[in-house]
Order: structure tokens, then C-alpha cells, then sequence
């Protein structure tokens, strides 16, 4: 995916259903270790809470890999999976839910349970204030002097990056650019330095 829409800020949502207090917080969480640590810290924040349900879509919108969920001690299939669902029909990525659950001593059945989890993701997702997030990819281009203006130029046009530029015998420069933009910026930097530059991935 060229860019996609992930979560601007943190936010949290809270209903009342038959006496259960649900708790529903969504925050941008950049990989499975970062969605993992949302997760804990939500549980120390909530120690007294009956369930910590969990899902989350920890990279871009199309990343199988990076998918989780946990219906923590409900009954199977009533949670994590309807939390997933919403997250992933919102198309929204590096997003991680919980929804913590104050239980009121009255049972929602499964259909009910499946209702308050999904429900509540789904509504938070509506309130949710989102940007996009655009990949960059690192590369770099050994040039001379005299062509650094140049290059800093094209990177520019191409709505690239430059990170760094290293002044020694040549010039270094490390430039971050968008995926779908590399393959414009490559023919284009060898079209003005007549081959001469090449475009070179860091890995």
C-alpha cells in the first residue's frame, strides 16, 4: 500500500450495558511489540477489571503478520474476534483496541457479548481522529559537490526526505522517499546526471 490511515491520538470510549461497565481505548501502536505494550499497560491501569479483550492491526491495513486478538477469559469467539473485524473494516493500520470490562453480575449471552465488544470498537473507530501515514523508504546517493543542489532538488520534487548528507571526499546523502514515488526519482536521477548516480537501497 502507497500510504494508509492510522490513529492521530489515543482514544478511549466508555458505556454502560446491563449493569457491566465496557471501556473501549484505541491507540496507534507501531508493531506487535508496541501493541503488546499498550495491552499492558491498559491491564495495570485497570488491575481490578474482570477482562482485558484485546485485538489489533499493528502495521499497515493488508499485513496479515501483524494481526492479534484475545478474548481474555470470555466465552470464545464473542471479542477479540469481533474487535478485529471492526478494526479491519475501518482500514485503519498500526491501530491496537481494548476494551476493559467492569462485570455487573448480569450476563449478556453471546450474542450480547459479541454486540458490546464489536459495538464498541465500531463506535470509538466513528470518533476517532486519524492521518495518514505515508512509507519511506532509505537510500543513498553518492554525487559530487557540484551536483548536491541537484539531488537535493529531486528529492524534494519527489516528496523525499534528506536525512543526512556527508561531506568527504564525494557526497553521501541519505534520502528517505515514498514508496510509490522511487521509481520516478531513480529514472529521473539518472536522466539528469546521465547515468552517472544511482539510487542505492540501505537495508
Amino acid at each position: 500500500m502507497d500510504a494508509w490511515d492510522i490513529p492521530a491520538e489515543s482514544f478511549s470510549f466508555s458505556e454502560e450495558i446491563k449493569k457491566s461497565r465496557f471501556i473501549t481505548l484505541l491507540a496507534h501502536t507501531d508493531g506487535v511489540e508496541a501493541a503488546r505494550a499498550f495491552v499492558q499497560q491498559v491491564k495495570l491501569a485497570h488491575p481490578t477489571a474482570r477482562h482485558h479483550c484485546w485485538a489489533w492491526v499493528a502495521g499497515a491495513p493488508d499485513d496479515s503478520q501483524q494481526l492479534g486478538f484475545s478474548d481474555d477469559g470470555e466465552p470464545s469467539g464473542t471479542a477479540g474476534k469481533p474487535m478485529l473485524a471492526q478494526l479491519m473494516g475501518s482500514q485503519i493500520g498500526e491501530i491496537a483496541a481494548v476494551v476493559v470490562r467492569y462485570y455487573g453480575g448480569i450476563q449478556l449471552g453471546t450474542g450480547g457479548l459479541v454486540k458490546a465488544y464489536g459495538g464498541g470498537v465500531q463506535q470509538a473507530l466513528r470518533a476517532l481522529s486519524r492521518r495518514v501515514k505515508v512509507p519511506m523508504l532509505p537510500f543513498r546517493v553518492i554525487c559530487d559537490y557540484a551536483q548536491l543542489a541537484d539531488v537535493e532538488r529531486l528529492a524534494s520534487r519527489f516528496d523525499g526526505q534528506i536525512v543526512s548528507s556527508e561531506f568527504l571526499h564525494n557526497v553521501i546523502v541519505t534520502l528517505a522517499l515514498p514508496q510509490a514515488r522511487v521509481v520516478g526519482f531513480r529514472q529521473n536521477l539518472s536522466d539528469m546526471s546521465r547515468g552517472a548516480l544511482q539510487l542505492l537501497p540501505l537495508d
